[in-house]
C-alpha cells in the first residue's frame, strides 16, 4: 500500500497527471519504472538520504510518464519530471503559487542543454546540500552532453570550502582578491580526488567583492542559492550584481533563488528577526531571481512545508539531472 506525505489532499492531481501519459495508478508506474530498469528509490535516496517518500513518488510519477512517452532527449525529460513534480503541490500553497515543480523540470533541462556551460552552487557552505546536487549532476549531466558542463560552489569562507572539497573530493580552488585593482588570483588548486568529483571546482570568498569576481572567472551561465545564515550577507548581493553586470555585457545569466527562507514568507515581516530573517531573504530574492523556489536548499521538512515534496532543492537538481539522462538512455536503447 502506497502512503506519503499529504497523499490524500494531493491525489486528485497526481491521478490527473498520470492519467494524461495513460497511467492508471501510481503502482502501475512503479511497476513501469522497474520494468524498464529504473529504480527511482535508490537515486532519489542515494543523492540524499534524509529525503521524504513523497519525493520517491513523484519522481516515480514524472519517470514512468517520460518512459511511457518514449522521450529520448535528456532536456524534454527533464521537463516530463517537472510537471510529476508540480501535480505534487498541494493546490493554492506557496509551491502551487510559484510552480516549483515546472521551475525544477525547467533548471534540469538548462544544465543539460549545451548553451549553458558553467553552473553554480552559490551557497553558503556549511550546508552538505550542494554538494549533494552537484554529485548528483556531474555524475549524469555530462553523459549526454557534447561538452563537459562545469560545476562550481561558490560561497563563504575559504576554511569552509577547504573542509567541503577534502570531505567530498572536490577541487579547492585558493583565490586572493585585490581590493585596490578587483583583480582574482588563483592562488593553488588542490584536487582530492580525479574524475567526475574532482572536477567539481570549490570556491571560498571573504566577501562579496570576492565572490562576483568568481563568477566572473567561472562565467557562470546558470545558479541556484541556498542556505538562511548568508542569503542578506553574500549570496543575493552576488547574485544580484553578477545579474547586473551580465546585463549591461549582454550576456544570458539565469539566476535561481532557493533555501534560506525563500518563500517560507511573502513579505518583508520579519526583519526585525535580523539578517537571517525569513522574510528578508524571500524579499531579496525576488529583486534578481529569474524564479524563486520554496523552501530550504537542504532540509526536506522545510520544501515539505511549502506544499512541496520532502526534499532539498538543491540535491532535488542532482536528482532531476540524474534521472532524466538515465531515462533518454533508456528510451534511445543506450542503456
Amino acid at each position: 500500500m502506497i502512503t506519503f506525505e499529504n497523499m490524500d489532499k494531493k491525489l486528485d492531481r497526481i491521478q490527473a497527471f498520470l492519467q494524461k501519459y495513460h497511467i492508471p495508478s501510481l503502482e502501475a508506474a512503479q511497476t513501469l519504472c522497474l520494468e524498464r530498469g529504473v529504480d527511482v528509490f535508490s537515486v532519489v535516496k542515494g543523492i540524499q538520504p534524509i529525503c521524504f517518500d513523497d519525493a520517491c513518488w513523484a519522481y516515480i510519477a514524472g519517470s514512468a510518464a517520460a518512459l511511457q512517452a518514449g522521450v529520448q532527449d535528456a532536456a524534454k525529460v527533464a521537463l516530463i519530471l517537472g510537471e510529476g513534480l508540480q501535480a505534487f503541490c498541494l493546490k493554492g500553497s506557496v509551491a502551487d503559487e510559484r510552480q516549483v515543480g515546472t521551475g525544477h523540470g525547467a533548471l534540469a533541462a538548462m544544465v543539460l542543454s549545451e548553451e549553458v556551460e558553467c553552473f553554480a552552487f552559490l551557497a553558503g557552505h556549511e550546508s552538505f546540500a550542494a554538494a549533494e546536487g552537484a554529485i548528483g549532476i556531474v555524475n549524469s549531466a555530462n553523459q549526454v552532453r557534447k561538452k563537459p558542463l562545469r560545476v562550481i560552489l561558490n560561497g563563504l569562507g575559504k576554511d569552509a570550502a577547504y573542509i567541503i572539497s577534502r570531505v567530498n573530493g572536490f577541487t579547492y580552488v585558493q583565490t586572493q582578491f585585490d581590493y585596490a585593482s578587483g583583480e582574482l588570483k588563483i592562488v593553488q588548486e588542490i584536487p582530492f580526488t580525479e574524475g567526475d568529483r574532482g572536477s567539481i571546482r570549490c570556491y571560498g570568498a571573504d566577501d562579496i567583492r570576492e565572490g562576483i569576481a568568481i563568477m566572473e572567472q567561472e562565467d557562470v551561465d546558470v545558479s541556484i542559492s541556498g542556505n538562511g545564515t548568508n542569503m542578506v550577507r553574500f549570496t543575493h548581493l552576488v547574485a544580484g550584481a553578477y545579474k547586473r553586470n551580465c546585463l549591461l555585457k549582454g550576456k544570458c545569466y539565469f539566476a535561481c533563488a532557493s533555501g534560506g527562507g525563500i518563500g517560507r514568507t511573502l513579505g518583508p515581516d520579519e526583519t526585525s528577526a535580523g539578517p537571517a530573517s525569513y522574510g528578508l531573504t524571500d524579499s531579496m530574492s525576488r529583486m534578481y531571481g529569474d524564479v524563486t523556489f520554496a523552501g530550504s536548499s537542504s532540509v526536506p521538512a522545510h520544501v515539505e512545508m511549502m506544499g512541496y515534496i520532502g526534499m532539498g532543492n538543491n540535491p532535488m537538481v542532482g536528482a532531476t539531472v540524474s534521472i532524466s539522462v538515465q531515462i533518454a538512455k533508456i528510451n534511445a536503447g543506450r542503456a
